[in-house]
């Protein structure tokens, strides 16, 4: 015999308007990667066979830049959202799902970090 109200059941389990705020920012940041990448490719096949001095000038255009750290922004917000969802789905455990959630988060900041770092390092000179 179960005692416990679906109410009860439910509680704890997180709010029914986060998956809603998850999904939308799942297909906002796809939408803003299609010109992203459309506009990155077109730039590396380009740039096949510069010189390192000339990928360096390229990297340190302000447009160039600015985009860059987009794509770099929306690509790794991207990873993280969809590898949470793969995470929270097949992975049994709290212990586990927990550790690999932080990890993913924390992978997902740090290379996002680095790239920005990188980018800003190329386009001032550094």
């Amino acid at each position: 015999m179960k005692f416990r109200s679906p109410l009860s059941t439910a509680r704890g389990l997180g709010s029914a308007k986060s998956g809603t705020h998850h999904w939308w920012m799942q297909r906002v940041t796809a939408i803003a990667l299609i010109p992203l990448i459309i506009w990155f490719l077109i730039s590396a096949i380009g740039l096949i066979g510069a010189e390192f001095d000339v990928v360096e000038a390229w990297v340190a255009q302000p447009l160039t830049s600015v985009l860059l750290i987009l794509f770099a922004v929306a690509f790794f917000y991207h990873m993280k959202l969809g590898v949470q969802v793969v995470i929270e789905d097949y992975v049994h455990g709290e212990g586990r799902k927990l550790a690999l959630l932080l990890g993913v988060n924390f992978a997902a900041i740090g290379l996002t970090v680095a790239c920005i770092f990188s980018i800003l390092k190329i386009a001032f000179g550094g």
